[in-house]
């Protein structure tokens, strides 16, 4: 059979990955911080953009289930709720949410990436790509994506990219921002200082034996004798290998919410987005019409209506992304009515892909809308993806238990021991099991490991110490 080359049309649908359609998915997972540095730095380049006052958004809501405002504990006043929103972050069943005192100010990893990006990329097209880097940067700063595949899913040039990847590496701060994984980490870090040679690179190359201890194996590696190995065991030691974890975005006053989540007084909930959080940008067409009459060259009149084409669409990104967190706190108050009222104890499973169908959006789009969103309730403070919790077995068939409640539980469990009768993982497990819920030993281990609970064994004995104490 003879082969030929021979021309064959074909019709298929793809994604491209736009700079606009780039800048749109950013926009959803931007905290407010972010975005007002972005938004700033737009603002900045493009002569028609003005900072405008935010639009109120709100909606009343009712639970789906669970038991309805003024039926559970008292609702505290709005005055008590957000007059102090940057407070202690606490919620009322004793468990810390792990957000107290967040600063407002901080700029987070993502923030920081993002300005580091900007300073260092050149042309617009540069600027896109190493945007793009700085979003797949992992909390301790590494980029983990391959150049060419990332280069190929978001239809950029390969090589442009990994020269983009390459600068942004050399020139980041701190340094190691960038790297593909702890070696290449340690690697940029040692060759900002000039201290990158053969020797050191066997042993970045080889950090299992550091790691083991094995410095018989790392002197015959490296050839030197105990005090040179000391030298670079020190040198290596100064590194810091987690640079991303500098940018936590944690200290100051407390939590700005983006959501505010209130009692209606009729049975009902009221959303609301938070103006303070919610910026908002228009348009200047009037200075528009006055600097066209000016415009003289081509090139004056093409940069006019590519400022007008940016502020325009921006517009509608800052309108769309308002309108989507909307959608999501709507339904996240509509499943865990019961959170509101009860605390912990009424939460109730619920998962990104159930409120996506809920809402006729994306999975991935629910998730970039939960990053770094927080929501002001009658309970505290928390972040988005709190209320995002798997579901437990009902043992009798009935009802699912959200994984938070179920936490809550073993805790309660635990707190009410005394001398004599410390319980087992085993023994937690078989009581659940009574109360209608499905949970194996290990998993109860689990649960109580996250909330930093000891183990029976040294329950039993720190009883008895204060037994003994007393």
């Amino acid at each position: 059979m003879a082969l030929a080359a021979k021309l064959q049309f074909r019709q298929s649908q793809s994604l491209v990955m736009t700079p606009q359609l780039l800048q749109s998915i950013r926009l959803l997972q931007y905290g407010h911080g972010e975005l007002k540095t972005f938004l700033e730095a737009e603002i900045e380049r493009n002569p028609l953009l003005s900072m405008a006052p935010a639009k109120p958004l709100s909606k009343s809501i009712q639970a789906v289930d669970g038991p309805q405002p003024g039926e559970g504990s008292a609702m505290p006043s709005r005055s008590e709720r957000y007059g102090g929103t940057s407070g202690s972050g606490q919620r009322f069943d004793g468990l810390d949410t792990g957000f107290a005192n967040v600063a407002d100010t901080n700029i987070s990893l993502l923030g920081h990436a993002l300005a580091e990006a900007r300073d260092i990329a050149g042309s617009n097209d540069t600027r896109t790509i190493a945007e793009a880097f700085a979003d797949e940067l992992d909390e301790n700063g590494y980029c983990r994506c391959d150049p060419a595949e990332f280069a190929i899913a978001n239809g950029f040039d390969p090589d442009r990219t990994t020269e983009v990847l390459l600068k942004l590496q050399a020139e980041a701060a701190p340094a190691g921002l960038f790297a593909r994984n702890l070696k290449d980490c340690m690697a940029i870090q040692l060759k900002r200082r000039n201290r990158y040679d053969p020797i050191i690179a066997k042993v970045i190359d080889n950090l299992e034996l550091l790691a083991n201890r094995d410095f018989a194996a790392l002197r015959r590696l490296t050839g030197e004798d105990d005090h040179g190995l000391l030298d670079i065991l020190a040198e290596i030691k100064s590194l810091d290998p987690k640079p991303g974890h500098a940018f936590d975005g944690r200290g100051g006053e407390g939590i700005e919410p983006d959501v505010l989540i209130s009692a209606d007084g009729e049975g009902g909930w009221v959303v609301e987005l938070n103006p303070a959080t919610l910026p908002r940008v228009l348009t200047d067409r009037t200075y528009l019409k006055r600097v066209r009459k000016h415009a003289a060259t081509e090139e004056e009149r093409s940069f006019l209506s590519e400022c007008l084409q940016s502020a325009s669409w921006l517009e509608r990104a800052l309108e769309s992304r308002a309108q989507t967190i909307m959608k999501v706190a709507e339904e996240i108050v509509k499943r865990q009515g019961g959170f509101l009222v009860e605390g912990i104890s009424g939460m109730k499973p619920m998962t990104l892909a159930a409120v996506a169908d809920a809402i006729g959006m994306h999975e991935s789009t629910v998730s970039r809308v939960t990053n770094m969103k927080f929501v002001a309730t009658p309970r505290g403070v928390f972040e988005m993806r709190f209320f995002f919790t798997r579901a437990i077995a009902a043992a009798n068939g009935g009802d699912a238990h959200s994984a938070e409640s179920v936490k809550l539980r073993i805790k309660r469990l635990i707190d009410a021991e005394v001398p004599g009768k410390v319980l087992s993982d085993d023994e937690i497990a078989a009581i659940l099991k009574k109360e209608g819920i499905d949970l194996a030993r290990r998993t109860v281990a689990k649960y109580r490991e996250a909330q930093s609970i000891p183990s029976s064994i040294q329950r039993r004995r720190e009883l008895n110490a204060r037994r003994l104490a007393s």
